[in-house]
């Protein structure tokens, strides 16, 4: 089998579905090594530090004619590389269909509320239509709570969309780090879904009784509004793995109170690194959850939640046993298993 993978989103310097796209073509090279991977972008990106030797940059366009990257560069570099398959990582397959290709539908939110993506017309508009006109033969989401919204929404035979689990990386595990003031920890990016100044809201209730910061690390996407400066709030951007690994282990628990998820891949992480994780109910991250983490349905519970760690930091031992529990039941090696399995299948079809 040979494979190509949309690399757009290694052009990207952090974000879910960067890591995705990083993650699982490392994984599927090292899993399948009978098989060649190809990366391939109309637009430069950064290949993975160390990777097989079956994990290889594809092209990119040649002339201008094949800057109509979807329409016809990424098919003629297709037939460059000989490959058989496209796996679009990121909302979109080419507009040819002269191979099959497995789309990866990561969420429904650029369909939920526009506030949410200022700038993701072109996905709302274009990937109906791909999966409407049968232009992605499978379909790939992270959650089934994904998987079932999606084949309502586009009216999907169930049989042509999978729900393959993402995993969080080895970089994150538990490690010592010194006792430090206490502080609670968001990471992630800093967009409108993620309910940010509800969750500032709720740590300034909890700062009135408790001396604890909340610290919030990720990249500030251009739609998301500056944040003013206050005692206490550390906005720090973004972090290299190894730092963020260390502020998980110092913090009083994680909280991502996102209005709404794919899977929310940056809970697992928490998790898997040995971290107390306070949730949103979204159905997504209840599912990956299964019963790890505190999961505050409203403002109050928020607070509530907050408030007793702050009081009880050892309330928190518990949750990241059952965190870590949990976190062992995913693995990349398994996303990528399960995902060639849906590349077996969009072939027979």
């Amino acid at each position: 089998m040979r494979v190509a993978i949309d690399a757009t989103p290694l052009t990207l310097s952090s974000g879910g579905v960067r890591r995705y796209t990083l993650e699982l073509s490392v994984a599927l090279a090292e899993n399948f090594p009978q098989d060649q991977f190809f990366l391939v972008s109309d637009q430069p990106f950064r290949m993975p530090h160390t990777v097989p030797l079956n994990l290889r940059r594809g092209g990119g366009p040649r002339d201008p004619a094949e800057r109509r990257w979807w329409l016809w560069g990424l098919d003629r570099e297709m037939q460059r590389l000989d490959a058989g398959l496209f796996h679009g990582t990121d909302f979109a397959v080419p507009y040819v269909p002269r191979r099959p290709s497995v789309l990866t539908l990561h969420d429904l939110s650029p369909w939920m509320d526009a506030v949410w993506h200022s700038d993701a017309g072109r996905v709302r508009q274009r990937t109906p239509l791909l999966i409407g006109l049968g232009l992605a033969t499978m379909i790939v989401t992270p959650s089934e709570a994904v998987r079932k919204q999606a084949i309502e929404r586009f009216r999907l035979h169930p049989a042509r969309i999978r729900a393959v689990p993402l995993a969080a990386s080895a970089c994150f595990r538990p490690m010592a780090v010194p006792p430090a003031p206490p502080y609670f920890l968001y990471a992630g990016t800093l967009e409108p879904r993620k309910n940010l100044p509800g969750l500032i809201a709720a740590w300034r209730e909890v700062r009135q009784l408790h001396a604890v910061d909340l610290v919030l690390a990720g990249r500030r996407r251009s739609d998301f509004a500056q944040l003013s400066p206050e005692p206490g709030l550390q906005i720090i951007g973004e972090v290299s793995d190894e730092r963020l690994v260390e502020l998980l282990a110092g913090a009083v628990a994680f909280v991502y109170p996102s209005f709404y998820e794919g899977f929310g891949l940056p809970v697992l992480e928490a998790m898997q690194c040995g971290a107390c994780v306070i949730t949103s109910q979204d159905p997504a991250i209840s599912e990956v959850a299964a019963g790890a983490a505190i999961q505050a349905g409203s403002h109050a519970e928020l607070v509530r939640a907050m408030v007793d760690l702050a009081a009880h930091p050892e309330w928190a031992v518990p949750w990241r046993e059952r965190g870590l529990r949990r976190a062992a039941d995913f693995s990349w090696r398994r996303t990528a298993q399960l995902t060639h399995e849906v590349y077996e299948q969009a072939f027979k079809r």
